[in-house]
């Protein structure tokens, strides 16, 4: 089940109330401080909650300004792309000479790793998602120059991942369990790499040519991961590159093209087998629906990454023999 942390500046003297909600914020979130719009009458809380490696907390402040200054930027130790879903109020944020204004509903991507303010006038809510850019990188070509750009979650793929996160949240409230919490967390990134999908032009003017077939790269990889025939040559093939190319858009990550492409799978396999829905379906099925040719190569790399055989996994994950 998961554990929700919290914290609120309700009931502190308030000349404890701007350093305890700096020190409360930095902490769950990353380093900035808070410069609010009545210093005393100020009232702030935060709720949180961890998805492996991941965090979502929901934020609620008076009016204030925050800054994620040069100093900041330099305590921060890891990197982590927020995406922030407002829920009530409005947001300002301005990063990398871009503003984002947010309404209920709408969301924006920020990058720790630089500097960045937010304006609150009033009242608000939002949930931030913090996302390890490793992590999101393996759904979003270069996450980082996305940042700043507002997301109106008024409909199609921004709507339903603005709805899904807000879901989220309120079945932690509810108790939901850690492994539906991975399940949904899987989706809630599918979904991002969605809603940015469509938008290479946002990334050329920043980052070349390069990050642009990065995009294609990983859309096509996503859009036919299941393919036994996907390889690096069928990639290249498709996108009109060469092999090579590929293989040296993956240079910078923790693992290569062949690497991801196996990882995702059997991620993908591990959730079916762990799912009342496929109970009556055996483990060979379910591995060549995710593009496994041979069962006995699936059997080998799935117990290489998992410890266990398909079997001994769904035994122990869902107790389906």
């Amino acid at each position: 089940m998961a554990h929700i942390e919290s914290f609120s500046t309700a009931g502190l003297d308030p000349r404890r109330k701007l350093a305890f909600w700096n020190d409360r914020v930095s902490e769950s979130l990353t380093p900035l401080v808070s410069e609010p719009m009545d210093v005393r009458d100020f009232n702030g809380s935060i709720s949180r909650v961890s998805i492996g490696d991941m965090s979502l907390s929901e934020v609620y402040s008076d009016a204030q300004i925050v800054r994620h200054s040069r100093y900041h930027v330099s305590r921060t130790t890891q990197s982590t792309i927020f995406l922030q879903l407002q829920l009530e109020g409005d947001s300002l944020t301005r990063q990398d000479g871009r503003e984002s204004v947010l309404h209920a509903g709408d969301f924006a991507l920020l990058d720790s790793t630089r500097r960045y303010d937010m304006v609150f006038n009033g009242a608000n809510r939002m949930l931030v998602l913090g996302i390890p850019n490793s992590t999101l990188r393996r759904q979003v070509g270069c996450p980082e120059y996305l940042a700043a750009i507002p997301m109106s979650g008024g409909r199609g793929t921004n709507r339903l991942l603005s709805q899904l996160v807000y879901g989220y949240w309120s079945e932690c409230h509810r108790g939901l369990s850690e492994q539906m919490g991975d399940r949904v967390a899987e989706i809630i990134l599918d979904l991002i790499a969605a809603a940015y999908a469509d938008m290479p032009q946002a990334l050329v003017d920043r980052s070349s040519l390069g990050t642009a077939h990065r995009v294609r790269i990983m859309k096509y990889i996503h859009a036919h991961l299941y393919d036994p025939e996907l390889t690096p040559t069928r990639i290249a093939e498709a996108c009109k590159i060469t092999a090579r190319y590929v293989h040296h858009v993956f240079s910078d990550q923790d693992e290569t093209v062949a690497r991801y492409i196996l990882r995702r799978r059997l991620e993908a396999c591990a959730r079916a087998l762990q799912s009342t829905s496929h109970q009556h379906r055996t483990v060979t099925a379910i591995a060549l629906d995710h593009g496994f040719n041979s069962p006995t190569q699936f059997g080998r790399v799935f117990r290489n990454k998992f410890n266990a055989t398909p079997r001994e996994y769904r035994r122990e994950k869902s107790g389906i023999a």
